[in-house]
């Protein structure tokens, strides 16, 4: 494939292939490129564990990173997606790293571009890099997927991690469950859902979700400490947790609403590590991609005719 859009469509032997180099390169180190690469990062949305990593990842491969504002670009003059997109691959950029607040914006770029396309982020559509590190994550506690009971708490509705992570989770024969509010599920996704009080004592691993203020539609009003004891994890429901199962959080956490403030860097934690992770995924992602495309070596991939949508 020539971009990272989605989960939903990688085939699971990718998906493995893609966990596997992200904990060598996370373990055993890596190489940079030997020649001069442009990556060029277009974040429409405020981030900052996803872009950072994808800085971090960009710069230890050796690849020179074209950094972008909305305030400070020619979207303010009334540029459209394509036309920015269209100007960074005309100038030499290798890989487009691309966060927008609309679904299905990668996608349509990745159409359009010869260059590869990684999607950091679409609207509540999918966040495929941060599954990866969250499927790192779990490679590492246990080892493999098949079996392994995960449950994902909270706004599944508004959360493209929460797509991203069950569809690639299921492939991997992971047995995945959804908690959290009524009005936050999500029909389209075809999982079972459970209580948290049910979560808390089945799973090997409960990851829980940020709530997504921005994309709700209605205003209402939310009381943080009543969402905690219905729906978040309190101490007294994480102590009735298996010995072995970890805790995750794409971050940022909302301490004291998703769960109680003392659990974020406590022993089952592995947010922080989840972050760490980011990094290695990322690289591992950019590496197959340019790979694929040739690019890493020095050559060049077969231009194909741009789709103005």
């Amino acid at each position: 494939m020539k971009d990272f859009i989605s989960m939903e469509v990688l085939p699971k032997q990718d998906i493995l292939s893609y966990v596997k180099r992200a904990n060598r390169l996370a373990t055993k180190g890596y190489q940079s490129f030997q020649r001069q690469l442009f990556a060029a990062n277009l974040f429409f949305e405020p981030s900052t564990r996803t872009k950072m990593s994808f800085v971090v990842a960009e710069r230890k491969l050796g690849m020179e990173v074209l950094d972008f504002a909305t305030d400070q670009s020619s979207v303010q003059k009334g540029e459209s997606l394509y036309d920015t997109a269209r100007t960074f691959e005309s100038i030499g950029a290798n890989l487009l790293v691309v966060r927008h607040p609309e679904e299905n914006v990668a996608n349509q770029l990745a159409a359009s571009l010869s260059i590869p396309v990684i999607n950091a982020g679409d609207g509540t559509g999918e966040h495929p890099t941060q599954s990866l590190l969250d499927l790192l994550t779990i490679y590492q506690e246990y080892g493999y997927f098949e079996g392994l009971k995960i449950v994902i708490a909270g706004d599944i509705k508004h959360s493209r991690v929460a797509r991203s992570n069950a569809y690639a989770l299921s492939k991997l024969g992971c047995d995945v469950f959804f908690t959290g509010m009524q009005k936050w599920q999500d029909d389209r996704l075809p999982f079972p859902t459970v209580s948290m009080d049910e979560a808390v004592e089945m799973c090997d691993v409960l990851m829980l979700l940020r709530i997504q203020h921005e994309r709700h539609d209605n205003q209402y009003h939310f009381n943080s400490m009543s969402y905690l004891q219905q729906y978040g994890l309190t101490t007294e429901r994480e102590a009735k947790m298996k010995d072995h199962a970890i805790l995750l959080h794409p971050a940022p956490v909302n301490r004291g609403v998703e769960m109680d403030t003392s659990l974020v860097e406590c022993d089952r934690s592995r947010i922080f590590k989840q972050m760490e992770n980011g990094v290695a995924a990322r690289m591992a992602v950019i590496q197959t991609l340019l790979d694929q495309g040739g690019q890493r070596n020095g050559k060049t991939i077969n231009q194909r005719q741009a789709i103005i949508g």
